[in-house]
């Protein structure tokens, strides 16, 4: 797996380069951090058929972008449950995306016992007493859709912020790069490298503490319960915003929202007053299963950057100073993530809470009309 991921990122290091060399000045880092990382779960997924994993990953990425695209008028009103040129576009998309993880599954079946993901989930699907073929089928599809959005964009997220606050706080990025230097000299990291990167560790745990890729966690009751002041009922949906929780200073202390990386040179478990309280990956039983997976990808890709590259703040400019070559001479301004307007920000916040308003008038609606039947 270390092979596959410094592999992957061997093609990103060597565009950049040709970027700076044809003359290009601005390049936005966290779209070719997203390719790399679609790279990455691409080929461990679907092996050989790597290419065939990232084509369908690509439209993926189109049906989440239309899925998103905020409609006030349409969410109030239920329009959206019209036949629209924008529905019918992501219907199209669900087919494709169905029909290209099936033949991929075809694929795989056809190839033999090659390990990868995918093999993992029909085996998984093997071993599970589905009715009916459909069913198996819809598991495999949500199985192949759940890697794509766990493990693709939240591994990019975590690194453009790792490299936009190493910018920021250049003695953590002397640091992390001399470890480097050391460990590595002018070889690519291997597994016992990686697993010595102390300080390295500390800083991706840093940065997912103050930007976690997955900025929430959902539970739901299982029971009525009491949790200190509050009455829980059974079937209750609870939201736990990570960033809230991961800057409290009761928990954190007085420096709970300051990038600094020694919090963790014990561990997690002396980082904060309670361990429980960190959870980037998630917590329980629902821990994620590919945090180790990614903790090893942010690690390859941040150490391959790291050893060619250096990122200082560009003055008062909103971007970075992308500084590379032998010499380090190179220069071109990038940007960590994609712009956003505080305009577009009040705008989505103003569609969610109308549309959370909307939704609880209809649920008081609903309730209303069961009572006077009862």
């Amino acid at each position: 797996m270390v092979d596959l991921m410094v592999d992957s990122t061997g093609p990103l290091l060597r565009l950049w380069e040709s970027r700076i060399e044809e003359g290009e000045v601005e390049m936005e880092l966290y779209e070719d951090l997203r390719n790399y990382s679609a790279d990455v779960i691409s080929r461990a997924c679907f092996g050989s058929s790597y290419l065939r994993g990232k084509e369908m990953f690509s439209k993926l990425r189109l049906l989440q972008k239309s899925l998103s695209k905020p409609n006030l008028f349409a969410e109030i009103t239920g329009f959206r449950l019209v036949p629209s040129k924008s529905g019918r576009e992501v219907a199209k998309l669900e087919r494709e995306v169905h029909s290209l993880i099936l033949e991929l599954v075809k694929e795989g079946q056809a190839s033999g016992e090659e390990k990868n993901l995918l093999q993992a989930i029909l085996n998984g699907a093997k071993e599970s007493s589905f009715t009916s073929q459909d069913k198996a089928d819809a598991f495999i599809v949500d199985n192949c859709k759940s890697i794509y959005f766990a493990g693709h964009e939240t591994t990019a997220a975590a690194a453009s912020w790792c490299l936009l606050l190493l910018a920021l706080y250049p003695e953590w990025q002397h640091l992390v790069r001399s470890e480097i230097t050391q460990l590595c000299g002018d070889l690519s990291p291997d597994a016992q490298s990686l697993q010595k990167m102390k300080i390295l560790t500390m800083v991706i745990q840093e940065t997912i503490r103050l930007y976690p890729p997955g900025p929430i966690i959902s539970r739901e009751s299982l029971q009525d319960m009491k949790l200190g002041k509050l009455d829980i009922p059974k079937g209750l949906g609870i939201y736990i915003p990570l960033p809230t929780l991961h800057r409290d200073p009761s928990i954190w202390g007085p420096d709970a929202l300051i990038f600094n990386p020694k919090r963790f040179a014990n561990g997690v478990t002396s980082a904060c007053t309670s361990p429980q309280a960190y959870a980037p990956f998630g917590a329980g039983a629902r821990t994620c299963l590919g945090q180790h997976f990614a903790m090893l990808e942010l690690k390859i890709v941040l150490s391959l950057i790291l050893s060619r590259v250096a990122f200082i703040k560009d003055g008062d400019k909103s971007g970075l100073l992308f500084v590379c070559g032998d010499a380090l001479q190179q220069r071109c301004q990038v940007f960590p993530g994609p712009h956003v307007h505080v305009d577009d920000l009040h705008r989505s916040y103003r569609c969610v809470i109308l549309t959370i308003l909307h939704t609880i008038f209809v649920v008081k609606i609903l309730r209303s009309c069961t009572e006077g039947k009862e």
